[in-house]
């Protein structure tokens, strides 16, 4: 099996019959989950297994898996990680199909008796089709199928939905699940996938990408193992216009370091997730509370065909608020129409022109909230309609009038979203009436903000297929030969020539004309400045020498046994804009490529962009007009404006150059690249480059 392929989860969501192993009358995750199961009707026959007793749950209870008097789609193992191993043996020899192994303990962490478990686990996995959950997990639960395998009998009574969830968290599972519920989410699946030993993320978002009942994919992430099958998976996802949400751990070092000792998964460059998400169309929430809005959001099969927010609100204060966050979250406000503020006018008081957000005080009733709604939802500027209103715990005189409001949303094809400043507890009638009107109700403004931008952003993408690149190519490149390369992709360095010591330094100045720059040449300092190994402006030979000798020094002094070919002088190049530009070809995800504010203070500005190859200039240039690196270009504080095109297609190139050359390198930095003035190109003044 390739590192892309899937494996079934058929056997494992839809089982038609279950053994229970570890069944006893003690153990609360057994009861639970056999009462579940029969509870609601799960239709398969069930075995119990215990080999102490004869009788379980007033059941007769199997010794063992090789004991059962016909082959189970799938096994439940509750039992101490110790037993596994012979448990998943006696599920080989039984021909059972799969099975999900609830303990710890098998192959996670460092303890060898664990790693050995998880070695022995392995070998019957790899000689047979036998198909492993977990382990470490709490199981899933099927709605349609009536599979209730998680131990939650409260999740278990929920009605079947569209929202399936994949969680490596088995505990935050649940706390999701009934959080969304008490909102009017309701589920199709709900997968604690644990350790992944066998079955992972990408498995089981390939089979929900499948189900027909599906609408969307919501994902609780520590580590991917399988980046490439987890981007074809989210790639299928993607071309079936099913939304995939996601809430990654591992931002910083130590919940990185937290993932890998309880997991085993690799958590990788935060950046580059971010990265992989951005071109695979995936949704990144920042919270568990904003997955929860997103989700809501997402309900609605409507796409919008822009990010322009038209809002009706009941609030001054709301509207303030929403000025300050719209800028912050980054969205869009809507222009009102002349034709918009003419029908608006008669709701308005007198001399108080209409304009989003738009406040018109608390309406009367519903009628004249829809008549509100609808006038704005009517805009051609208007992409996403947002209406300020919070449902009543009860259902009021008021809201007996709901239809007025479907009526209104079935009149638009735009998503149509309420909202409310704050949180607030839903009660069944909330939900009733949330369904009722046929849209859904958003909490608190920013993440309301952030899942309205998240319909859009996904809307951009969807339907789409992301571009997978083949293996990296043969490739001539060499040391000798860089920048001869480079130039071809319109990556052109200043005049400069390599010196072997302080003497040929000076002279190859005066042949070059002052003033110049030095720099060491060694593939062993990579940071140039820190090592002592740059000296800028030098106007005349004697101070030449002096420096080449210093740099040289320096080196030496910085790393002893670092290799050194000697000094680049350089051809002196002032004034322009610096920026960044690096493709490199991250472990997981594969090639990237960085643009952003360059120059010394590169890491302290973090003023990046990381994308993955490939990507066109007008993306680039989009890239770079929402950093601090497009405000400079643009010319800040009256200095001239500098070549950003010239930047945006030397980046692109830059890209293509290392997507023709990965095979010889994996990393290429050029920093600082100087954009000149408008119309006078773009100068790459340093490049680092690691070799494979």
């Amino acid at each position: 099996m390739s590192g892309d392929d899937f494996r079934s989860v058929e056997h494992t969501l839809r089982a038609r019959s279950i053994a229970l192993v570890g069944a006893s009358e003690r153990g609360r995750w057994p009861g639970q989950i056999l009462g579940a199961l029969r509870d609601n009707g799960y239709p398969g026959k069930i075995y119990l297994i215990n080999p102490r007793q004869a009788e379980v749950f007033g059941e007769k209870a199997y010794p063992s898996l090789r004991e059962l008097p016909e082959p189970v789609d799938h096994a439940i193992v509750i039992v101490p990680a110790p037993a596994v191993p012979g448990v998943v043996e006696d599920a080989e020899a039984a021909g059972l199909r799969s099975m999900t192994i609830y303990a710890g303990g098998v192959g996670d962490g460092a303890d060898e008796a664990s790693q050995a478990r998880g070695r022995e686990v392995r070998a019957v996995l790899a000689r047979t089709n036998l198909r492993l959950a977990g382990p470490n997990c709490m199981g899933a639960h099927s709605y349609r199928e009536k599979l209730f395998a998680y131990p939650n009998p409260e999740l278990a009574k929920l009605e079947a939905g569209a929202v399936a969830c994949v969680f490596q968290s088995g505990g935050t599972l649940q706390f999701f699940m009934k959080t969304g519920a008490t909102r009017g989410l309701r589920y199709s699946y709900g997968i604690s996938s644990g350790n992944e030993l066998d079955l992972d993320l990408a498995d089981y978002i390939n089979f929900l990408v499948d189900d027909e009942h599906t609408k969307q994919i919501v994902c609780f992430v520590e580590g991917i193992r399988r980046p490439k099958a987890f981007m074809k998976a989210a790639a299928r996802a993607l071309e079936a216009g099913k939304p995939i949400l996601t809430l990654k751990t591992g931002q910083t070092q130590n919940s990185r370091d937290a993932a890998q000792s309880h997991t085993g998964a690799i958590a990788g460059d935060y950046a580059a997730y971010l990265a992989m998400c951005e071109r695979h169309g995936i949704i990144r929430c920042e919270n568990l509370d904003d997955m929860v809005e997103a989700t809501l959001a997402f309900q609605s099969p409507r796409r919008p065909k822009g990010p322009r927010i038209g809002f009706v609100t009941t609030s001054g204060g709301t509207v303030d608020m929403l000025y300050d966050y719209v800028e912050s979250e980054g969205a869009t406000l809507a222009l009102f129409s002349s034709e918009t503020d003419a029908a608006l006018r008669p709701y308005m008081q007198d001399e108080i022109k209409p304009r989003n957000p738009l406040d018109v005080g608390i309406p009367s009733n519903l009628k004249a909230a829809a008549d509100l709604c609808a006038i704005v939802a009517a805009d051609k500027n208007v992409d996403i309609l947002a209406w300020a209103a919070q449902l009543p715990g009860k259902r009021t005189k008021v809201w007996e009038e709901t239809a007025l409001l479907r009526a209104m949303h079935e009149a638009t094809d735009k998503p149509v979203l309420g909202f409310a400043r704050m949180s607030y507890p839903m009660s069944q009638d909330s939900q009733v009436m949330q369904q009722e009107v046929g849209f859904p109700f958003l909490q608190e403004l920013q993440p309301s903000l952030r899942a309205m931008n998240a319909l859009w952003f996904h809307a951009q993408r969807t339907g789409k297929t992301p571009l997978v690149l083949g293996l990296a190519p043969a490739s001539d490149l060499t040391p000798d030969n860089l920048h001869e390369k480079l130039a071809a992709f319109g990556i052109h360095a200043p005049q400069q020539a390599l010196a072997k010591n302080p003497q040929e330094a000076a002279m190859l100045a005066a042949k070059m004309g002052f003033p110049v720059v030095l720099k060491i040449r060694s593939v062993d300092i990579l940071h140039k400045t820190e090592a002592g190994g740059v000296a800028l402006d030098l106007r005349d030979a004697a101070g030449v020498e002096v420096a080449a000798a210093q740099i040289l020094a320096n080196a030496k002094a910085y790393q002893a046994d670092a290799r050194i070919e000697g000094v680049e002088v350089h051809e002196m190049v002032s004034g322009g804009v610096e920026a960044i530009v690096g493709a490199r070809d991250d472990a997981l995800y594969g090639p990237m490529l960085l643009v952003g504010s360059g120059g010394i203070l590169v890491e302290l500005l973090e003023d990046v962009s990381l994308a993955m190859l490939p990507l066109d200039p007008k993306e680039i240039a989009a890239r770079v007009s929402r950093l601090k690196l497009g405000k400079l270009l643009a010319g800040y504080r009256g200095r001239p404006a500098a070549d950003a095109a010239a930047l945006a297609q030397a980046a692109e190139g830059l890209g293509r150059f290392f997507l023709a050359h990965r095979e010889k390198i994996v990393d290429i930095e050029v920093n600082p690249l100087v954009a000149r003035e408008a119309g006078k190109g773009v100068v790459a003044l340093d490049i680092r480059v690691l070799w494979r």
